[in-house]
């Protein structure tokens, strides 16, 4: 006899999401995705796209148009505000009210100011395509700015050519290396400012960048941020931001842009099933991806903090794949009638992180890899893990363009408040 399991709700359509959503496409249940955007997002070359590498609609792509061809998915555009564990309803919104038999909760999470949130409007983060777009203008402004201002006031001129990224994550090493790039490329095409003037300083509270690497790998990343120019900054710890400075541990900083990529805040996920969360708003979830005491929930991704070994799992894409592919089998079984007793167990592939052009760093299944091999290893994992053919062509081919010629082609400034602000 099958289990009474008709109806499956997933909050949010990452890497977790869509996963367990297409993992559940054979299985006897109907299924509704709900996401406050109506694309996925492909979040690790998100990066690109702030600093006018890659356009929008590269790294991005409609979440109907992925399940277009499962039938048992509806996809709602909407916003959920809370979960009714009584009447088992999800709260949008709109004013809806989705019954659900089970829930998988996959929103993901925002960036973190340890309770300066003040700071987000002189330092944007970068989680979502309106950030991206939000960076590339306020970079590609500041050049604009600087030029005015290079004949008359050549130190004010300064301040806009520095740019300070907060964080030597992945994240923030990555823009680290393309801002630097950047500034590099876009000389060619200004007549007043000078390259000598251009500052990439890249500020990190711990003793080494990507601290979550091994350390000869991290002192690699180091040595090629140095060689392009990024002023990096260890062991400085921010201490305030203002639209004209970053105040620091070590002193004041002059600068007009500035972008965060130090910590994450999760969802209200927590607040919605009435659990207590710490600091960061995370989870905590067993090996059967549920918070303790509440069997017809699941929370996975950026969202869970799941510590199967004494470290919690990194919240990077292939985990909140795995967890999606694990939960939505998980559950197949279940409306099978069929009891699974098998926890989860992340295989761990490795970690990726590219510094610029023929710099990257790579721990692939043990094997150590930096270079110009790691550089074409983080650029194949990307492309493969890119969702649809269309854009792995065009994500290819803009890189290909980009390599041959040193150019940069999405250097549009199309926000008038970000020209009039600056």
């Amino acid at each position: 006899m099958a289990h009474p399991l008709k109806h499956v709700v997933i909050v949010g359509a990452g890497f977790g999401g869509l996963a367990a959503a297409k993992a559940l496409a054979k299985s006897d249940v109907q299924i509704t995705l709900i996401d406050q955007q109506n694309h996925h997002l492909f979040q690790p070359l998100l990066y690109q796209v702030a600093t006018a590498a890659l356009t929008p609609a590269e790294i991005a792509v409609p979440i109907r148009h992925v399940l277009r061809s499962q039938d048992n998915v509806k996809v709602m555009m909407d916003v959920v505000t809370d979960v009714d564990q009584t009447s088992k309803e999800v709260q949008c919104a709109s004013g809806q009210r989705v019954g659900y038999d089970r829930l998988i909760l996959a929103t993901g999470a925002r960036h973190s100011y340890f309770g300066r949130d003040e700071w987000a409007a002189y330092a944007p983060g970068l989680k979502t395509l309106e950030d991206a777009a939000g960076i590339r203008e306020k970079v590609l402004s500041s050049f604009e700015r600087a030029e005015l201002l290079a004949r008359e006031d050549p130190e004010a001129a300064k301040a806009f050519q520095s740019f300070v990224i907060v964080g030597a994550g992945p994240t923030g090493v990555e823009l680290a290396g393309a801002v630097a790039e950047l500034a590099s490329s876009v000389m060619r095409d200004f007549r007043n400012i000078r390259p000598e003037d251009n500052r990439v300083i890249l500020l990190e509270g711990g003793p080494r960048v990507l601290p979550s690497f091994a350390p000869k790998l991290s002192e690699r990343a180091a040595q090629d941020l140095t060689e392009l120019g990024v002023d990096l900054r260890l062991e400085t710890l921010v201490t305030d931001i203002a639209e004209d400075r970053v105040d620091t541990n070590q002193g004041p900083i002059a600068a007009r842009c500035v972008i965060w990529a130090a910590g994450v805040q999760a969802s209200p996920a927590a607040r919605w099933l009435g659990l207590d969360a710490g600091p960061t708003g995370h989870v905590e979830i067993d090996e059967t991806l549920r918070p303790e005491g509440i069997a017809d929930v699941y929370v996975i991704g950026d969202t869970a903090k799941y510590v199967p070994d004494g470290s919690a799992l990194p919240g990077i894409a292939p985990v909140a794949k795995q967890m999606g592919q694990y939960v939505g089998a998980r559950i197949a079984a279940e409306a099978r009638g069929e009891t699974v007793t098998r926890g989860f167990r992340y295989k761990d592939a490795g970690a990726l992180a590219t510094i610029g052009r023929n710099r990257a760093v790579a721990d692939i299944f043990g094997l150590k890899v930096k270079g110009f091999l790691g550089w074409l290893l983080w650029g194949a994992a990307h492309v493969y893990f890119l969702i649809g053919f269309k854009n792995r062509l065009f994500v290819v081919l803009q890189w290909l363009w980009s390599y041959l010629t040193w150019q940069r082609g999405v250097r549009l400034i199309l926000n008038a408040s970000t020209r009039l602000r600056l």
